[in-house]
């Protein structure tokens, strides 16, 4: 299991060195941290395995993930990903973890970057205030680390202070986003609602239990 309380500074912000000026942007480097494991653990002949999103295999969630969030940073100063992140381009010919890399690395160091008393920013899903966008950021980057680390049969739980960070942007975001634009499952319930990460994945419509189909 990964305990991101014990991971050390540097296992939190991915390698990046200097100040955290931005409230809050750790919720932001934690989920990032979890993802870079999670992807960094995939064997060469795991991409093609189905996940806890219907349809899409392993290598499509980690497209779409880098998507998202090089939405999330470019939206920052106005610019666009290089494709629609429900029909990603696919960038991971080469080595994943580091197209990932480039990516994280950029969009955390734009949120790192704005000044403390930074109000409302722009976000993919339109302006929100500073600690809900960190938060959505945060939101899709651990989820969809979620589902991969389980297609690939990782031992890597969504850690639960990832869960504990992101609850806020989730509880304002989630039930919008899922009667506007479909991009959630109708919640679930789940039995333990004292397991954060549970409870969180389930309000997001996914299985806590999910295991990949049978062969």
């Amino acid at each position: 299991m990964v305990d991101s309380a014990a991971a050390g500074d540097e296992a939190v912000t991915g390698g990046r060195t200097g100040g955290a000026g931005t409230p809050g942007i750790e919720v932001l480097t934690r989920a990032h941290a979890y993802l870079r494991e999670v992807v960094a653990a995939v064997g060469d002949d795991q991409w093609g395995a189905a996940t806890p999103c219907e349809a899409w295999t392993a290598r499509q969630v980690l497209n779409h993930a880098r998507i998202d969030q090089q939405g999330y940073g470019l939206a920052l100063t106005g610019g666009r990903p290089d494709s629609d992140p429900f029909h990603p381009a696919d960038a991971l010919d080469g080595d994943p973890a580091a197209e990932l890399a480039k990516v994280l690395d950029a969009v955390a160091g734009a949120y790192d970057g704005l000044p403390a008393d930074t109000g409302q920013v722009p976000t993919p899903l339109g302006p929100l205030p500073l600690p809900l966008a960190i938060g959505a950021a945060a939101m899709d980057a651990a989820v969809h680390a979620w589902d991969i680390a389980v297609a690939t049969g990782q031992d890597r739980p969504l850690p639960a202070e990832a869960a504990e960070g992101i609850g806020p942007a989730a509880e304002h975001l989630v039930d919008r986003l899922r009667d506007s634009f479909k991009v959630f499952a109708p919640a679930r319930e789940t039995p333990d609602d004292h397991d954060r990460s549970a409870t969180l994945l389930a309000f997001l419509g996914r299985d806590p239990h999910w295991s990949p189909p049978a062969s």
